[in-house]
């Protein structure tokens, strides 16, 4: 009984391991968070115990690290707090599925080729690598944020292989840990240990090196952020009608007016507000409407540029869209304006449904948003080159890519994170979002409903940080490059995911060619 309850605190082990090491946690066990894990599966003769083992680390890092689910469930699906904290169990079960993915194949491939020892644990770290890569999730994080969030200079190596490849790499050096535990009597494991520790540290000067070589701005440019902090009952009355659109625009306005007043000899450039802040329709088919004709006076009177988020209307479809426009010092809108082209699944749309339409009539209160076009073309205003993210979009790096590619010198995200408390989300969800400045080494302005509104630049430094739940304003003196140099990451893109699947077709060749030793657990 007791080697059987040691064998099984392995996985439980694993579990702790990972959810301590992600954001707001530091990665103080990322690089042998596996370990036990991998352990266990090592030891085990049949496909069950395995899965099982599997689904426990993944149930208990799900929900150490990601129990904010919990309050989304509560605050945006309007659930009682027992039946959220069941719903978090559900999640816990099937939101990483990858883990239990990745056990059954290594296991499976195991029993049919008989790999040895050596191989079969490198396999196991590879097949552990592509399906943590390519695991469906809602929130696309990865172990390389971390080494971000915890400001540790190995980040910067972000720029040459991304956060996934940092994610990668840092999975992989649970491997040779594994083996130096399994050799932890010998000189050989304290070698290994050694020389991972050594490893570590020079990818850190590294980073630190990287940094020092980027090219000094050449430009710069004042920048208003403001944070109204405007709760969901009273966004989502403004959105029924029911009231609260007034009351929403004169704090926004208030906010800049106040901000604007404290920076008397400061030029700003121009303001931002958030994701959906202006509480009407905008466009040009709505800009004789009460609203959009009152922004555009404030604008006006004080010759404030403005980027805001806002819903509209697609013409083709007239379904309604989530927004980023840019408002001239005169108050017109700049065309083109930005929808948000990653929608969010049952907020925003219903998966499936353009295939089968009769979903909607089964969750009519399910958004139903038109999608954008995509990172196609870039906002522009005042010879500003400007990259647009809305909300969460910030977490797909092809998606920043897009906008490299197209000569963005900075980027804008609009995010609403109301709906997800104070505790793990909004600084997850932050770090993901400047990550990809990092990566394109670009300067990310970030505003935000409730916070955490900032700044980033090119550097990867972030700025002053906005509180959470609290209305206010913050100025920023932002210095860019005004033609960005490509990164690494940037033109070598897919480096990285070649290189991962290169070595398992090459490690499975190799356990084609030789069978027979057995696995010696």
């Amino acid at each position: 009984m007791n080697n059987t309850l040691k064998s099984w605190s392995l996985p439980v082990l694993s579990g702790i391991l990972i959810g301590t090491s992600y954001i707001p946690f530091p990665p103080w066990a990322s690089l042998f968070c596996f370990v036990p894990l991998w352990l266990f599966w090592s030891r085990q003769t049949r496909l069950r115990d395995v899965f099982l083992g599997s689904l426990i680390t993944a149930f208990i890092f799900t929900l150490i690290g990601f129990n904010w689910v919990t309050y989304l469930l509560h605050e945006f699906a309007h659930l009682d707090w027992p039946v959220a904290a069941i719903g978090m169990v559900v999640y816990g079960l099937i939101a990483h599925l990858y883990v239990a993915a990745a056990g059954i194949l290594w296991f499976m491939g195991r029993r049919k080729f008989h790999w040895p020892e050596r191989l079969s644990l490198g396999l196991m770290a590879i097949i552990t690598i592509v399906c943590e890569a390519y695991s469906l999730t809602l929130f696309d994080w990865n172990f390389g944020y971390s080494w971000y969030g915890a400001n540790i200079p190995v980040y910067h190596w972000a720029e040459v292989i991304g956060f996934s490849g940092l994610s990668a790499a840092t999975l992989l050096c649970n491997l040779p840990l594994c083996i130096a535990w399994q050799k932890r009597g010998q000189n050989a494991g304290k070698i290994i240990l050694a020389t991972v520790v050594v490893g570590f540290l020079l990818l850190n000067v590294g980073g630190l090196w990287l940094k020092a070589r980027l090219p000094q701005p050449d430009a710069s440019f004042n920048a208003l952020l403001v944070q109204a902090s405007i709760s969901n009952s009273e966004k989502l009355s403004a959105e029924l009608g029911q009231g609260y659109s007034e009351e929403i625009l004169h704090r926004y306005v208030t906010l800049t007016d106040n901000a604007l007043k404290s920076h008397p000899d400061k030029k700003i450039d121009f303001a931002m507000w958030p994701e959906t802040a202006f509480p009407a329709l905008l466009g040009e088919q709505f800009k004789h409407n009460e609203l959009p004709v009152a922004l555009g006076q404030f604008l006006h009177d004080r010759q404030l540029p403005l980027i805001t988020g806002a819903y509209s209307v697609d013409e083709p479809s007239r379904l309604i869209t989530n927004s980023l426009f840019v408002l001239g010092k005169d108050g017109d809108i700049v065309p083109p304006h930005y929808s948000k082209t990653i929608l969010l699944a049952f907020g925003e749309y219903i998966p499936g449904e353009q295939f089968f339409p009769q979903i909607r009539d089964w969750l009519p209160a399910t958004g139903h948003f038109a999608r954008g076009p995509g990172p196609t073309r870039l906002l522009h205003w005042n010879g500003y080159k400007m990259g647009a993210q809305i909300c969460y979009e910030s977490l797909f790096p092809a998606f920043s890519r897009s906008l490299a590619q197209l000569g963005a010198q900075f980027i804008v995200n609009a995010t609403n994170d109301s709906w997800y408390g104070t505790w793990q989300e909004p600084y997850q969800h932050l770090y993901m979002t400047l990550a990809r400045g990092v990566e394109f080494r670009r300067p990310v302005l970030r505003v935000t409903n409730t916070g955490i509104s900032t700044v980033s630049l090119a550097s990867g430094e972030i700025l002053e940080q906005s509180p959470l739940y609290e209305p206010w304003a913050g100025f920023y003196q932002i210095p860019y490059l005004k033609n960005p140099p490509a990164t690494f990451y940037q033109n070598w893109f897919w480096l990285v995911p070649c290189l991962i699947w290169g070595a398992l077709l090459v490690l499975l060749i190799m356990g084609l060619k030789k069978p027979g030793s057995g696995f010696q657990g």
